[in-house]
């Protein structure tokens, strides 16, 4: 049979098509758009509170300070969280102090602070007086950027602290907590930082306080919050899970500006990815932060130094905690559970406990898990373990069953709530509505150990401890043991 003469022709036809297309993108002389990432460094205050309960003191600080300053990050991380209480309480050292003091040092560098809205640094909420107050003092003391959130996302319990930073002139960066549940979707998450905007936010955070955002979340989120937004976007996560650093390049690649890193010797684990790690890896790329490991290289020998020298403090899980994904619970919540089963001398019970935190959490209204609230589900977890379900019930459950802890980001059990709190009507308006002024009486309390306005705020935050610490640095200061319960061995004066 005789060929089709138009289909032998056909073939080269379509090479020479195909060859001309093909050859197209690559002669494309279009350079890659230059984005250069920032980088907060989390040494001074997550990255210790992550992997040895924050007991880093000053005095390994200030040595490193001045060449961190030098090295290019965006901001450091100095204070808030746990630091404030663990200050006082086990370092013997004035958190006040320790802003000012880190303040003389970075001069080219913002500071930043992590303030838990309503509740501050400390664990439960504190009257509107006292949040404008530590607000103001905290930005007059230092620090370039605060970091507000709440354990709910309930926006009214960060109204007040975030209208008071916008006051003072600081950088409002609004944090939302991320989790995963059947009620955190990524439209309420998006309309959660649009919300954010419109209270004045300059910036959005991403806070995966236990290392749950996959890349692809990741990516999904950051996408949609820039969509709607257009504001910076920073993303913090913990690598207990493995997957941070993957996460952070898939929201860098779909529009995040900021990470927050750890320098090495505190990073990984519990803590977050290492900056160094991530220097290297965006070299030489469009997302190249401009930061050479070179200039790190002091800190991170300082800091090793540092780690070895806290080892017996040193408690973050190495490698990754299949906890975390299976039951959704940040690290340091689980060492605290596995802390309080060995003191009831019922290890053998943790098991029962993971399991039973998810029930908890559900029938609470889905809160993260991120302090207060990971206390919260955590405690009433076990003692539905150890004394039978919802048997035994905390105060501050009590008190978030109420709506003293804000609004839950799904109902409650009806069931549950009755049965905790009777027929008590839980309350409804901001719950810093309900709390009367704390500062005029605190400031009466504690009238003759005063030495700063800031001492003020320390009592309010934490009474018992803060009165303990205040009588200490008054006798040291003044020479004077006025308050001392009992004389001090070796000295007339606790120094």
């Amino acid at each position: 049979m005789e060929k089709n003469p138009e289909t032998k022709e056909a073939p080269t036809d379509v090479m020479k098509d195909v060859s001309v297309v093909s050859c197209e993108p690559a002669v494309s002389k279009e350079p890659t758009p230059r984005r250069p990432i920032k980088i907060m460094e989390t040494a001074f205050r997550d990255a210790h509170q992550s992997i040895m309960a924050t007991r880093l003191r000053i005095e390994d600080m200030i040595p490193v300070a001045e060449k961190m300053d030098e090295v290019g990050y965006e901001s450091m991380e100095i204070w808030g969280g746990a630091t404030f209480d663990t200050c006082m309480r086990f370092l013997d050292e004035d958190p006040w102090e320790r802003l000012r003091e880190l303040r003389k040092r970075f001069k080219k560098t913002k500071l930043q602070m992590l303030l838990r809205g309503q509740n501050l640094v400390g664990y439960r909420h504190y009257g509107d007086d006292a949040v404008r107050e530590f607000v103001k003092r905290a930005v007059g003391n230092g620090l370039d950027i605060v970091r507000v959130f709440d354990a709910l996302n309930d926006l009214r319990n960060m109204e007040i602290a975030a209208d008071q930073v916008k006051r003072e002139g600081a950088h409002l960066q609004m944090a939302l907590s991320y989790t995963i549940s059947p009620v955190h979707t990524l439209e309420k998450f998006a309309d959660l930082a649009h919300q954010m905007q419109d209270m004045g936010a300059d910036s959005i955070c991403i806070k995966d306080m236990a290392g749950l955002i996959s890349p692809v979340d990741a990516s999904s989120l950051v996408k949609t919050i820039k969509a709607r937004t257009g504001l910076p976007i920073q993303v913090h996560s913990h690598y207990t899970s493995g997957m941070a650093a993957m996460a952070y390049l898939a929201a860098i690649e779909a529009g995040a500006d900021i990470i927050d890193c750890a320098i090495s010797p505190f990073a990984m684990g519990t803590s977050q990815p290492a900056t160094e790690t991530m220097i290297a890896a965006l070299r030489g790329g469009p997302y190249d932060t401009g930061m050479t490991l070179e200039s790190l290289l002091p800190a991170a020998l300082h800091f090793k130094e540092v780690k070895e020298k806290y080892s017996s403090l040193v408690m973050g899980i190495e490698g990754v905690d299949i906890n975390v994904l299976i039951y959704q619970i940040p690290g340091g919540m689980y060492s605290n559970l596995v802390s309080q089963l060995k003191d009831q001398k019922a290890l053998h019970r943790l098991e029962e406990v993971l399991k039973e935190i998810p029930r908890v959490r559900k029938e609470m209204g889905y809160p993260p898990l991120v302090t207060p609230t990971s206390q919260l589900v955590g405690s009433q977890a076990t003692l539905n373990v150890l004394m039978g379900r919802w048997k035994v019930v905390p105060k501050e459950v009590r008190q978030y069953l109420l709506g003293y802890y804000g609004r839950p980001p799904a109902p409650v059990d009806p069931e549950i709530q009755k049965q905790v709190i009777g027929e008590e009507i839980p309350i409804t308006c901001r719950p810093g509505e309900v709390l009367p002024p704390e500062v005029e009486d605190a400031e009466k309390a504690i009238a003759p150990w005063i030495l700063q306005p800031e001492d003020v705020l320390s009592y309010v935050l934490f009474p018992a401890v803060a009165r303990d610490f205040l009588v200490r640095k008054f006798a040291k200061t003044m020479k004077r043991d006025v308050g001392l319960d009992k004389p001090v061995e070796d000295g007339v004066y606790p120094i």
